[in-house]
């Protein structure tokens, strides 16, 4: 009796063991979603610059040195006449020293070369000299001469040269590089710094060349600083390279912005859009890592509501243009519907998910979303 007993407790506790666990429930995963609105951006062509001066000076000291005094760094708003840097004065102090006093020099000469013609004169005039003497002295007083000139050349060339150990701010504006540092040894002639004057402002672009003939005929032309996209400038096409870049056969454009005001910085990055009425109308933009390649086509995934969740659904898209800033749609999706913009990969038709707005931070509780329902 004991011995069945112990039987059925060890095949209930063998049972026991070999039965599967309660099945746990998933929390539902998390989706970063987006609901769609009309966009203010231009669709058309569109090229991204660079914020530019239009004036750009390299600025370089005209003669070679060792830099004792750097007074100014990259953003540095200077003035016409302010000192930017400057040399050793040592070497050019000396020659300016040597040169005048080779001035002085030849003024002597000069002077006595001038009493010796005078005298040779009057002994020319009385009979006590030949003609030919006094050509000699007339020639070495001409010779006298001609190195006094050459000497206050030189004078005023060395002294020149004391000025040129300072290097100066010729134009207002403000400094965007500077290759030089104190103690350095510098050639003349070689770029210390940059200078990019006040006043217009435009963004540099690489054009295609297939597109220079439509950019040639385009009369108005839309800015968007990537600092302030939803605020629109107005541009002009300024200037086309010639030619095009060896290394990337695309051509150089400037396009010069109408009343820039004090939010258009140097440096800023700024798409140049070409603007395109027709595709305008009715266009999505919406971000790149929404749109998936499904069966040779685009696809998103459209949320369906569930309560308090969402359902995706496979939605496939027309797109218009693929930018910098997203991806401008010309169907499949409408206006106020929302969609998965992270990890749509990762997502299977059909599973339930919660939603999480991507304007709201990762570390914020998500807000509850209105989510449109129906396909």
């Amino acid at each position: 009796m004991k011995r069945n007993l112990f039987l059925s407790a060890v095949a209930l506790a063998v049972l026991a063991a070999c039965s599967k666990p309660a099945p746990v429930v998933e929390a539902p995963r998390p989706v970063m979603v987006h609901k769609l609105a009309l966009s203010s951006v231009s669709a058309g062509a569109l090229y991204s610059g660079e914020v530019r001066a239009r004036y750009e000076s390299d600025l370089a000291f005209r003669i070679s040195g060792k830099v004792v005094e750097r007074k100014v760094d990259v953003g540095a708003v200077v003035k016409p006449g302010q000192v930017l840097a400057r040399l050793d004065p040592a070497d050019v102090g000396l020659n300016a020293e040597a040169a005048r006093a080779q001035l002085a020099a030849a003024r002597n000469e000069y002077a006595f070369a001038k009493a010796e013609m005078e005298r040779y004169r009057d002994l020319v005039g009385k009979n006590f000299v030949s003609r030919s003497v006094l050509d000699a002295k007339e020639s070495t007083f001409t010779s006298a001469a001609a190195r006094v000139e050459q000497a206050r050349a030189q004078a005023t060339v060395a002294g020149n040269q004391t000025a040129y150990t300072s290097l100066v701010a010729d134009q207002a504006g403000v400094i965007t590089a500077v290759s030089v540092e104190v103690g350095q040894v510098v050639k003349d002639s070689a770029v210390v710094m940059k200078l990019a004057r006040d006043g217009e402002r435009e963004v540099l672009i690489a054009v295609p060349e297939s597109r220079i003939s439509a950019l040639r005929a385009v009369r108005d032309i839309e800015i968007r600083l990537w600092s302030q996209p939803d605020v629109a400038l107005q541009g002009k096409v300024r200037e086309i390279a010639p030619s095009a870049d060896a290394a990337t056969r695309t051509y150089a454009v400037r396009v010069s912005i109408i009343n820039p005001g004090p939010a258009v910085q140097l440096g800023m990055t700024a798409n140049v859009i070409l603007p395109d009425a027709a595709a305008a109308a009715g266009a999505l933009l919406v971000p790149i890592s929404a749109v998936f390649e499904h069966e040779g086509g685009s696809a998103v995934w459209v949320m369906q509501a569930e309560g308090a969740l969402v359902k995706p659904v496979l939605r496939k898209v027309s797109v218009r243009q693929y930018r910098e800033d997203g991806v401008l749609l010309a169907g499949g999706v409408q206006p106020g519907e929302t969609i998965a913009v992270a990890g749509v990969h990762k997502i299977v038709a059909g599973q339930l998910l919660q939603p999480v707005s991507s304007a709201t931070p990762a570390t914020a509780p998500a807000a509850p979303l209105a989510i449109k329902t129906g396909a």
